[in-house]
């Protein structure tokens, strides 16, 4: 069986060197981390970890009981599309000359998108939506013009029904 994603959402207390610990525990796994976030909750005194891993099902069941024994470690969650939120931020450079311009402009308001950065003969565009959306807005965009860049980051976190916080 070939290893998938998996995005683990992980409510830490917020102390020094907890960070460390937790990537430590991967690395001594032999795990790759392809994505890592930390960020404050709405407690001052946990953050939350959004780790996206590629691993099969045995292992990530093996690391995550050991994170659980971490004593910083307060809550794990594995994050899949019924209990979580999704989207894809794409930075997009693309030429653009005074004759293909307008093209340009039309496809990124029709996606919803936004020029952020305009010069003589490139447009910078930021768009965000799931992952089909920004494939789609490149699509449209590559027969008229030319992508220069692009840059993608994919994130998750919990939804509304997610994993709340400690009790």
């Amino acid at each position: 069986m070939s290893p998938q994603t998996h995005t683990l959402s992980v409510l830490v207390e917020a102390k020094p060197g907890v960070l460390a610990r937790v990537a430590a525990l991967f690395s001594r796994r032999g795990f790759n981390i392809e994505s890592l976030a930390v960020g404050a909750t709405e407690q001052k005194d946990m953050s939350r970890m959004t780790i996206v891993v590629s691993a099969e099902e045995t292992p990530l069941e093996q690391i995550t009981k050991q994170l659980n024994k971490l004593i910083n470690v307060i809550k794990i969650v594995e994050l899949e599309d019924g209990n979580s939120v999704s989207r894809e931020l794409a930075l997009i450079k693309v030429r653009a000359d005074a004759g293909t311009r307008s093209q340009v402009i039309e496809a990124v308001n029709l996606f919803r998108a936004k020029v952020i950065d305009v010069s003589p003969e490139a447009l910078t565009i930021e768009a965000t939506g799931d992952r089909g959306k920004i494939e789609a807005l490149l699509r449209v965009l590559e027969p008229s013009v030319s992508v220069r860049s692009s840059n993608r980051e994919w994130c998750r976190c919990p939804g509304p029904r997610g994993i709340g916080t400690a009790k």
